[in-house]
């Protein structure tokens, strides 16, 4: 059975299928916020293009980091945007939408791509394109029947990431759902958060993995 899905990608979210997503972060605290979240287990982070001076923080967390942990772009939203961010070190790829063509300049730079999808056509298109996940997106307002549905019909073995209001209460619904990775923000991260408070508040997300 032929399993869809970047094998690096599925390697990273078996060891934690969380993602960091830090909207807003300063480049000034890139080293303490990601230091926490190694320390704490969670091994994929992304950085969102509409950031302070996102290129200098993903570079910096990059060069930091990249030997432990999948540094990513987040917010990508242009196809110009793929060889900027891959020249400073990200090598993975998310949107909010479905766009083949940043898809196909992701892995034409060898990068990962996760795309935002809201619809069975985005989610098709997308992985015909090549994209090695797709990124369920607004989850909030879809719910987890939405995924249930589209896990139905997509092929087996897709990694399905829902992204949007992501929590430590919704995690574990998600994951019955068949969620294989969660895109976690402002429960996570917001501008301003110290270290201290993501450290506890990735225990207890990572906490929720475990919950029934």
């Amino acid at each position: 059975m032929v399993m869809h899905g970047s094998p690096a990608l599925r390697d990273w979210l078996a060891r934690c299928p969380l993602i960091a997503i830090l909207r807003g972060i300063e480049t000034s605290d890139v080293d303490d916020i990601f230091s926490e979240l190694l320390s704490a287990g969670i091994l994929i982070a992304e950085i969102p293009l509409n950031s302070p001076d996102p290129l200098a923080s993903i570079r910096r967390a990059a060069e930091l980091f990249s030997d432990e942990m999948l540094v990513g772009a987040g917010t990508v939203t242009k196809v110009s945007e793929v060889e900027a961010v891959r020249a400073a070190g990200a090598k993975l790829i998310v949107s909010p939408h479905a766009d083949a063509e940043i898809v196909r300049e992701a892995k034409r730079l060898n990068l990962i791509s996760v795309p935002g999808i809201g619809t069975a056509t985005e989610a098709f298109a997308m992985l015909n394109a090549g994209a090695d996940a797709l990124k369920l997106f607004p989850a909030d307002a879809m719910g987890t029947r939405m995924l249930t549905g589209l896990k139905a019909v997509l092929p087996k073995g897709t990694i399905m990431v829902p992204v949007g209001g992501i929590d430590e209460v919704s995690i574990p619904a998600w994951r019955h759902a068949g969620a294989m990775g969660y895109g976690v923000g402002s429960a996570l991260y917001k501008p301003g958060s110290s270290a201290s408070q993501v450290r506890a508040k990735a225990h207890q997300l990572l906490e929720s993995l475990h919950n029934q």
